[in-house]
């Protein structure tokens, strides 16, 4: 990897983010699969699959 390459890449994680704290990963983790689950429980009440 090159220095131009590693640059676009921090680069590339930088603009990609969320824009939340950057000391709450597993919090994002945690919130996207309830919201998961939230939703695969309301396909399956409403019958869709």
């Amino acid at each position: 990897m090159t220095a131009h390459t590693a640059a676009l890449a921090a680069r590339t994680r930088r603009l990609v983010g969320t824009g939340g704290p950057k000391d709450s990963a597993w919090l994002e983790h945690v919130l996207g699969w309830t919201l998961v689950v939230v939703v695969a429980m309301f396909v399956t009440q409403l019958g869709w699959l």
